[in-house]
């Protein structure tokens, strides 16, 4: 990098990082020695920006002043900004990930920039960090630590319950301004009843956003259970456009809005005005749930492997009020169903086979970056009338459904048949992650915790 190209960068840093004029020669001379360190691409990428960024500390007064000064939304579009300004979150590769929205209500994407994680065991660990101060990927220590590609992460401090978070953006981008908010302690995820206080509390603070927690159990949570964190965003997703079917009753809360989801997973959502009712109505399914068993169904709350009932509770801010989606979870398995009774079946492993999350539950699919090249072939073969080969012999089901919509003529082309496939697989994930099949069965748990139909 010559002398002209770290001006360019300087004047970058200047109009977009915030860097002042006191500081642009000590930043031009920093930057001329990372040049000089021997890094290389992204790595390098990845120092220059951090260094042209703001410090920790200016990041955090920068976003405390904007956040007293013109709210919640202000703020965020200031710090969403800056993170794509300073490289931390790669938008103009993310931008490149296909995505689209399937006729049954779901959204599909492919994302090329995240590896596919298929090992529970890590997320228990918390994919733990051999060197450094931090104890795990989303430890706040890692904000500047190269060692793990995180020389241009910035946090900004928020509280919950009184206690000191952060909030970061996700460099992997599942969803508009996809984030995360990370307790700064590193203890175990779980979900109490302060949980849910937390994530209204976040909702006021930042009403544009929607919060949701992960079931903070292995093979349906997220991919760090080590430490305590929620996941959200500035994107509608398609739970959140989806209507109750079948309304019920909580006594103590009359006016309360409470019933079951016309949704593929088992989804109770609560609306109130009133946050506290929101709150206890929730806990009050969480009690239940965690200790619900159903023999007949394959429900087993505890056994001697452990705790299986769980919930993922959501929340957005509406005209309405609080609107809390409870998900229902459980990670039993079975001879059957070795990776979970309530997770992908196998025959849709090709597509999915990682934990369905958080994400996934509200009816936004991340589809592993092989698909793309993979599922390319399966059209060539579809649109040449090849046979499937033996190598690709895991694609049966999708080859098969592809090629027999392609053929039916309602597709102008194979891609097309193949996208309307895809949606299909992700809606029956959904269904096979539904701790109840029948509104009955649902009723019937309901009312074990105090509810009327």
């Amino acid at each position: 990098m010559n002398g002209a190209e770290i001006l360019n960068l300087i004047a970058y840093a200047k109009e977009n990082l915030e860097l002042s004029e006191r500081d642009a020669q000590y930043k031009a001379n920093r930057v001329a020695e990372i040049m000089q360190s021997g890094l290389e691409g992204a790595e390098a990428e990845d120092a220059v920006y951090g260094e042209l960024s703001l410090l920790p500390s200016e990041t955090d007064r920068r976003f405390a002043e904007i956040f007293k000064s013109e709210g919640g939304k202000a703020a965020t579009d200031w710090f969403y900004g800056y993170c794509v300004k300073n490289r931390y979150v790669k938008k103009s590769v993310l931008d490149k990930n296909p995505r689209f929205d399937t006729s049954n209500g779901l959204i599909v994407t492919i994302n090329k920039a995240k590896p596919e994680f298929r090992d529970p065991k890590k997320a228990v660990a918390g994919n733990s960090v051999d060197a450094g101060f931090a104890k795990c990927v989303i430890c706040r220590e890692n904000e500047g630590f190269g060692v793990r590609n995180k020389r241009n992460l910035r946090t900004v401090s928020i509280t919950l319950g009184r206690d000191p978070w952060f909030w970061q953006y996700s460099p992997y981008g599942y969803f508009k301004e996809h984030g995360i908010a990370v307790n700064c302690r590193h203890i175990p995820m779980h979900i109490e009843r302060q949980t849910l206080e937390n994530l209204t509390e976040f909702v006021d603070m930042f009403p544009h956003y929607f919060i949701g927690c992960n079931a903070p159990l292995p093979r349906i949570g997220g991919s760090v259970l080590a430490h305590d964190h929620y996941q959200g965003g500035g994107e509608i997703l398609p739970l959140h456009k989806a209507r109750i079917k079948r309304r019920v009753r909580y006594s103590k809360y009359p006016d309360a809005t409470v019933g079951i989801l016309d949704w593929p997973g088992s989804v109770v959502r609560i609306i109130s005005d009133k946050r506290d009712e929101v709150i206890e109505i929730a806990e009050c399914i969480r009690e239940a749930w965690a200790r619900y068993d159903n023999s007949a169904l394959g429900i087993i709350a505890e056994d001697g492997d452990g705790v299986h009932n769980a919930i993922s509770p959501t929340v957005i801010k509406t005209v309405n009020g609080y609107e809390m989606n409870v998900i229902l979870r459980s990670n039993i398995t079975s001879e059957k169903y070795p990776d979970g009774v309530f997770h992908a079946h196998p025959e849709y492993h090709s597509v999915k086979k990682e934990s369905i999350g958080l994400i996934e539950a509200q009816g936004l699919f991340i589809l592993p970056g092989r698909l793309e090249e993979e599922l390319a072939k399966v059209e060539k073969f579809i649109a040449e009338n090849r046979e499937l080969p033996p190598e690709y012999a895991q694609f049966k089901l999708v080859y098969e459904e592809t090629k027999s919509l392609f053929e039916s003529g309602k597709f102008k082309d194979v891609g097309g048949a193949m996208r309307e496939v895809l949606g299909s697989v992700c809606y029956r994930i959904l269904q096979n992650t539904a701790v109840f099949g029948e509104e009955k069965d649902f009723i019937g748990f309901l009312k074990t915790a105090g509810f009327k139909a």
